[in-house]
């Protein structure tokens, strides 16, 4: 026993020390002191405070794999280095991303800034934190992380101003497709595999036939009901719904089944996802999604 106590105490040590050399050797290798320092739970915000933040800032995302499911991250030491080292921390909140506050929280400091973007928008939907699919909240978060950038560094905030002007006049191409969408298509069902879209699907007008609950069971990692997956495949096999949308980081054997199902129905499937993909940016990857469901929905 005693040796296994001290093995563990140990290896404690060992971790505290790795961190302290990490943080210490990532001051020192700080890009710019000049720099603000933000790290952001998922790439889409770290996104936009990059849009924001122009040259002044130096921006981490930790959530950056579309291809993972983000509610299996596992946090890392590299992560927590990050974290204790910035200036400025977005997180999205509603239970979405805990692991972001336990790292937050071993790293006090008095002197850090933590948005919430749950708290901030001014749209949220039951039971649904993919608040960052709410083109109007956006344009919230926008005006925050600006907000603080000009208490951060209040020498550039004239260039921080235009840069959020620059960013609100870039969602407009965005808005309008979800306009034009529910000027052709309103009232049009359809089936979802996850609520994720429906910050999307209700400003389009579109009529969603799947059960919520099986939606939200999905999104938290569980089984639906029997009772709702039977009625989520009724729709699909006898074509009551005109397209399928699937989030794409959220496949299990139940809505792989019912995208087979869509499939061969011929219903076309339109994949959304919750990361950004790599090499884009948050207003590219909405558009691009837009236009994707747009033209599924023309060849039906």
């Amino acid at each position: 026993m005693f040796t296994r106590i001290f093995g563990i105490f140990i290896g404690i040590a060992v971790i505290a020390f790795i961190i302290y050399f990490l943080l210490t050797s990532s001051q020192s290798l700080s890009p710019s002191t000049s720099h603000i320092q933000i790290v952001a739970a998922e790439n889409f915000y770290g996104d936009i405070a990059e849009q924001l933040g122009g040259s002044h800032v130096v921006v981490k995302s930790i959530l950056s794999d579309p291809n993972a499911d983000p509610h299996e991250y596992e946090s890392s030491v590299p992560d927590a280095v990050a974290v204790a080292n910035a200036s400025l921390i977005i997180e999205n909140g509603l239970s979405y991303d805990s692991w972001m506050d336990k790292l937050v929280n071993a790293s006090p400091n008095n002197k850090r800034t933590v948005l919430i973007m749950g708290n901030i928008a001014p749209h949220k939907l039951p039971d649904n934190p993919h608040v960052w699919y709410g083109i109007d909240n956006v344009t919230s978060f926008a005006a925050s992380i600006t907000s603080h950038l000009k208490k951060i560094d209040p020498q550039n905030s004239k260039e921080y101003d235009q840069n959020l002007q620059t960013f609100l006049l870039s969602l407009s191409p965005i808005k309008d497709k979800i306009n034009d969408i529910k000027a052709k298509f309103a009232n049009t069902p359809v089936g979802l595999t996850e609520t994720i879209y429906l910050y999307q699907s209700n400003p389009e007008g579109l009529s969603v036939l799947t059960p919520f609950d099986f939606e939200k069971a999905v999104a938290e990692g569980n089984d639906p009901l029997a009772s709702s997956v039977s009625l989520a495949n009724t729709q699909v096999i006898q074509k009551q719904i005109k397209i399928l949308i699937v989030n794409s980081q959220t496949i299990t054997p139940i809505t792989t089944n019912l995208e087979n199902e869509a499939k061969e129905q011929h219903i076309p499937v339109v994949f959304v996802s919750e990361t950004m993909p790599k090499n884009t940016s948050y207003q590219d990857w909405m558009l691009q999604q837009l236009d994707t469901l747009e033209s599924s929905l023309s060849s039906q």
